[in-house]
């Protein structure tokens, strides 16, 4: 797990509040006597383990959003609660926990708030059952772009992996044009890395014909040791290095990694390295590394994302990613509410969700959709940029369009047949 000083104080905060059983139910007193029973939104999350910061962060998003809306009355009076629980990043659990919100705690939908391997199954679970769900995690770009895997009622706040996949392939061709030809790549060992690399790879290619991939290998998930997986890039010898690792395990992977000079050898594009407590966490951060923007206060650079980021901060937590995603999900989430005049069968909230555009500090003009076609987000910035060994952490960000995105994206969706 990454550890900072604003981690542990909001850890110690947040296990208070959740109580030994793992289970939190955040609504206060004032809240549980308003007017009607609060309708009841259940949140499989991590938070335990070595990501339990993923949880823990986003549980804060989906909080701010669920506090400002009952603060502002609600539906009518009528106050949402949310009841989070933890999976532990187990896929089975995940299934069961959601499950356990549906059928004994009350829970009338789900905002789900799993990384890929989990989210498949409580995307199982919600298909299965005909809940209304919510995806805020996942970036496993099949999840929704894949017409199998879709239901009308389940929508996705978060990137999509071909979205930072076109964005990525883009700006990584100038390395490329600039003379790193010769790329190896280091991806978690499960749906969201396998998929994401391949995609990345292949926007690679289209931008830039003369890559050529030299290795792979391909770490399991919460692996504690990367001597091999090292030992394997240093034995390739590429130009550049692509990793869709995240959270502790991109941290444990660096700081092993530069024991051994890695990053001095070759150009590293490392999408997830943009949170700012992976930032934090990385003993000697190293300048220059290629990430995308994931959640930062300046991107984009307005009043809006300033205030929230000073909001979330008041947490003790810092900004993440997964913050950002979960606090969107929500707001879509409640706004549908609001429209239904809180009933929650799942055809009516599809419907009031379906297509929406809402205000937002992290949208490229101010708001951010749910894209009718496929039920996932659309206009949040998105882009690239380079570390720097202190705040603001980033520099020379790269913004993609998302008209550039959206055409590639088409041509990407017919390769595959999801049209």
């Amino acid at each position: 797990m990454i550890k900072t000083k604003q981690a542990d104080l909001s850890r110690r905060k947040f296990l208070a509040t959740t109580g030994a059983a793992g289970v939190a139910t955040l609504a206060s007193p004032a809240i549980l006597r308003a007017a009607g029973s609060p309708i009841k939104i259940g949140m499989p999350t991590i938070l335990s383990g070595r990501v339990a910061i993923l949880g823990e962060t986003a549980s804060v998003g989906a909080k701010m959003a669920v506090d400002t809306f009952n603060a502002a009355g609600g539906i009518d009076g009528r106050m949402v609660e949310l009841v989070i629980r933890d999976s532990k990043g187990k896929p089975d659990e995940a299934a069961k926990v959601t499950r356990d919100l549906l059928s004994s705690d009350g829970c009338a939908l789900i905002l789900n708030g799993e990384a890929s391997g989990g989210t498949f199954a409580v995307h199982e679970v919600v298909r299965d059952t005909k809940t209304y769900c919510m995806h805020t995690i996942s970036e496993t770009s099949a999840l929704t772009a894949d017409p199998a895997n879709r239901a009308p009622w389940v929508f996705r706040s978060a990137r999509q992996g071909i979205h930072d996949a076109i964005s990525g392939g883009l700006y990584a061709s100038q390395l490329a044009k600039a003379g790193a030809t010769r790329w190896a790549t280091c991806s978690p060992d499960y749906a969201y890395g396998r998929d994401t690399t391949a995609e990345f790879m292949e926007f690679l290619a289209v931008f830039a014909p003369e890559v050529e991939l030299v290795g792979e290998t391909w770490p399991k998930i919460f692996q504690p040791d990367y001597t091999e997986n090292i030992t394997n890039l240093l034995n390739f010898a590429p130009d550049a290095l692509y990793s869709c690792l995240w959270g502790g395990d991109l941290v444990a992977f660096f700081d092993q990694s530069s024991l051994y000079g890695l990053f001095d050898q070759f150009q590293t594009v490392a999408v997830n390295m943009g949170d700012v407590p992976v930032l934090e966490a990385i003993k000697n951060l190293p300048s220059g590394i290629h990430s995308g923007n994931r959640y930062h206060k300046d991107i984009p650079d307005t009043d809006a994302n300033e205030a929230w980021n000073t909001s979330f901060r008041e947490s003790g937590q810092l900004p993440t990613n997964w913050a950002w995603q979960t606090y969107t999900g929500a707001q879509f989430v409640l706004e549908a509410l609001k429209e239904t005049k809180g009933e929650t069968g799942h055809e009516k909230l599809a419907d009031a969700t379906r297509g929406r555009t809402i205000d937002s500090p992290f949208g490229v003009n101010g708001t951010v959709t749910l894209r009718e076609a496929d039920n996932t987000l659309v206009d949040y910035a998105i882009g690239y940029g380079q570390t720097v060994s202190e705040a603001p952490h980033m520099e020379g960000f790269q913004p993609t369009g998302w008209d550039v995105i959206a055409d590639h994206e088409a041509d990407w969706m017919k390769r595959k047949n999801y049209l």
